[in-house]
This record gives C-alpha cells, structure tokens and sequence, in this order.
C-alpha cells in the first residue's frame, strides 16, 4: 500500500543510523514492528497481578506428551 508521510527527516535519518537499515522503508518498517511488539508486552505487563492463579493446576502435567 503506497503511502505518502511527512517525516522529520532528522528522526529518519537517526531511525537509518541506530537500526542498521539500507532504506527508509525498512527504517520505517522495523520501527513499526518495534513498536507493536513493545505495546502488545505492555499490555501482559499491565495484566501482572489481575490474573488469579489456580493453585491446583500441574503445568509440568500438561506439557508432557500423552
């Protein structure tokens, strides 16, 4: 999908520099990919401690192979 952005070339130039990457494509595309990853952690982070813990269940049961 073809996109055109306004960006601050600068950032661009600093995302090329510290990523490794060739294009500013790549550049882009990896810091997007970053970017979800981080928040999708964020949110199991944030569900630490809300979660109740069922004292009966055997994980090492469960990852045997039947």
């Amino acid at each position: 999908m073809a996109t055109n952005l306004a960006l601050d070339p600068e950032l661009i130039d600093r995302a090329l520099a510290v990523s490794g990457e060739k294009t500013k494509k790549a550049a882009v595309t990896r810091a997007l990919e970053e970017f979800i990853a981080r928040r999708s952690q964020k949110r199991l982070i944030d569900l630490m401690g809300k979660l109740e813990w069922d004292a009966s269940f055997d994980y090492k049961a469960e990852r045997s192979r039947r």
